[in-house]
């Protein structure tokens, strides 16, 4: 923000009692108002940035236009700057001129400079110096300004170093001092208001103390009003699901609404094993990432491995071409991971191996050495058997996964066949001998052919002080990996899919394209009563729906319907609808539904922030800043907010 006029042959700063105005949010007035201060180069900046960072001084506006208020000078609503200095003359023109005609242009002259200067002089009597309140609101302005500022840019407050004592060696009170060095009026003032000791009855001193508790609050204590959430989602590893299941459930005690969901930015099939603390469930996810990470390293392997695919499918073209195609995408990402996972598992063995021989010495060390590590845990039979059950069980939540995930209409299909699933499921775990028999018949047969030792894992047998012949691997694998894997799996789905948050995702019928598709069946009032305490007019609803039903169940000639909730909400119409329009909304929060395209750019800023900030200096506070970088904050009212908030805050600090 900048403390003097924009104008360049301007001198005009907030101590010579020159007020300093902002210029204004309406594009056309400050288009007009760039035109007039004869500065080009702020052509190509936006309304808001001229807002926020540039000011013009009282000098260059008509007296009638500036309103006195009781502690500051104001513009009215449609001031435009009209006085300013014409630009010299270049001296290498010769004008002739009559001696009348200089006499009369050094009247013209004499009299405009006695016109600015009664101007200067009025605006100078109208203007009346800040009280200590709203002194103390500009102060606060640069301090959230500054703040805001950090966090978009992601810039640590506290850093560099440890030191968190608010202002002492941090990135935070650097830009403070530059702040003050660029004459930022209210902090200069701030500092020197007393002089420039430290006693605690010192500016200086209380200011100090108010960005330490600022930052505090900033960093640590902002919360949310968890009575407004609708669903909450949880990343974790299988590790630590126990301590979020129960922070999830009290969360759910406390706040009936919060359901719990899943996280649309994870495959499903991907979450479910994440979620699974089991050894070999783990030994394959952990693996997987390895994977990722090492094959996007350098196109250069990833030729490699669709070298090794070719050599083991070389009368399959078709089927080796899918592969390798699948293998240049994300593909450990994707809900068939398993399925591709076991169908390129001997080419990844052969690929790992041969960058580790590196008999060409093409890789350096530290690509062989992460080869290795792939390698080890690929040739241990409890990743084969692992990788075999999850193909196996998920399989028959691939659907359904896909479906929750996509679109409004495979949404709404997904909550309406939970039920078939849930029964797929019981089935296999109530004959997991059977199918038991035939995953690890499948496992042996894919380890024999990659020359892996059937075995039970080293790490079981040392802690159990039990020796290799005397437990048997089928039986062992039966009760650590097939049996608690199905379990697992019926578990999270009904904990995933409790009966609410079904009935919300079922509120998908109220989208107009799923409404033309089921155009014989209206909507469910009972899955949008469990909403009933969020809408306007509950009285209303019944008759409500039926009438948003029989508006979109009848589809004309070429006519074509919103088919997501984005859509739907951007119809001209739904605003007619309040109650519709109300649990659209609230349906749009669950972390269940994919986000719709290029909307996942603060989830993506979130992992960035994540990845790239220490964490001695991670904040959720300022993580929200960060992802939220384009939203426009207007200091006034947050300084009014704080203000409100800590009312007594002037006087302690």
């Amino acid at each position: 923000m900048q403390n003097r006029c924009a104008v360049p042959s301007c001198t005009g700063t907030k101590p010579d009692s020159q007020p300093l105005f902002r210029f204004p949010h309406d594009p056309e007035r400050s288009k007009k108002w760039v035109e007039k201060c004869q500065r080009p180069d702020l052509k190509d900046k936006s309304p808001d940035q001229l807002y926020r960072y540039y000011r013009l001084c009282g000098k260059h506006f008509e007296p009638s236009l500036i309103q006195s208020e009781t502690q500051s000078a104001v513009l009215k609503d449609d001031a435009i700057p009209t006085i300013f200095d014409a630009p010299s003359q270049p001296q290498n023109v010769q004008v002739k001129r009559s001696k009348e005609t200089t006499k009369d242009d050094e009247t013209e002259s004499t009299g405009r400079k006695k016109l600015k200067k009664s101007q200067a002089e009025t605006a100078k009597d109208d203007v009346q110096p800040l009280s200590e309140e709203e002194e103390y609101k500009e102060y606060l302005k640069s301090l959230f300004e500054v703040l805001i500022l950090l966090g978009e840019q992601s810039i640590p407050p506290t850093g560099p170093g440890d030191k968190k004592d608010g202002l002492g060696s941090t990135n935070f009170q650097a830009l403070l001092e530059y702040r003050i060095n660029c004459g930022d009026d209210a902090l200069i003032k701030s500092l020197t208001a007393s002089g420039r000791g430290l006693s605690d009855s010192c500016p200086l001193r209380r200011r100090r103390r108010l960005s330490k508790r600022l930052l505090s609050e900033m960093t640590d204590k902002w919360g949310l009003d968890m009575g407004q959430c609708r669903g909450q989602a949880h990343s974790c590893s299988g590790t630590h699901l126990s301590k979020i299941k129960t922070f999830a459930a009290k969360l759910m005690e406390k706040y009936p609404k919060a359901v719990l969901a899943i996280r649309s930015t994870r495959t499903f099939n991907v979450s479910l094993a994440n979620g699974m603390a089991l050894s070999g469930v783990q030994l394959v996810m952990s693996t997987l990432k390895k994977i990722e990470s090492f094959f996007s390293q350098s196109t250069l392997l990833q030729l490699e491995l669709e070298h090794a695919i070719s050599i083991f499918y070389p009368d399959k073209e078709e089927k080796a071409k899918e592969l390798k195609e699948i293998c240049q995408s994300s593909w450990t990402r994707r809900h068939d991971v398993f399925d591709v996972a076991v169908d390129i598992l001997e080419a990844l063995l052969l690929c790992v191996d041969s960058v580790h021989d590196n008999e060409d010495m093409r890789w350096n060390d530290q690509v062989t050495h992460n080869a290795l590590e792939i390698s080890k845990a690929l040739a241990d039979f409890e990743f084969v058997m692992a990788l075999i059950v999850l193909k196996n069980t998920m399989i028959l939540t691939r659907a359904f996964g896909k479906n929750v995930q996509g679109t409004a209409a495979d949404v709404h299909f997904a909550a309406t066949s939970l039920k078939a699933l849930l029964h797929s499921l019981k089935e296999v775990s109530d004959n997991i001998d059977v199918y038991h028999e035939f995953w690890n018949d499948e496992a042996v047969n894919l380890a024999t052919a990659m020359e892996i030792p059937v075995e039970v894992p080293r790490s079981f047998l040392r802690k159990n002080h039990v020796n290799s012949g005397a437990i048997r691997p089928e039986s062992y694998y039966k009760e650590h990996l097939s049996v608690p894997i199905a379990n697992h799996i019926i578990k999270e789905m009904n904990e995933l899919f409790c009966e609410d948050h079904l009935k919300a995702l079922r509120c998908l019928s109220l989208v107009p394209a799923v409404i033309e598709q089921h155009r014989s069946t209206e909507p469910e009032e009972e899955c949008v009563q469990v909403f009933k305490d969020d809408i306007p007019n509950a009285g209303s609803l019944s008759a409500e729906l039926h009438c948003w039903w029989v508006k979109w169940s009848k589809k004309g000639k070429g006519e074509t319907f919103a088919s997501s909730l984005h859509e739907t909400l951007q119809l001209a119409d739904v605003k007619f609808f309040p109650n519709m329009l109300a649990v659209l909304r609230l349906i749009g929060v669950l972390p269940t539904l994919a986000l719709e395209d290029g909307c996942d750019v603060a989830y993506k800023r979130f992992q960035m922030y994540m990845a790239n900030t220490p964490d001695e200096f991670k904040s959720k506070s300022l993580a929200l800043l960060n992802v939220n970088y384009d939203v426009g904050y207007n200091l006034d009212a947050i300084v009014d907010v704080y203000m409100k908030t800590y009312p007594d805050r002037e006087e302690t600090s």
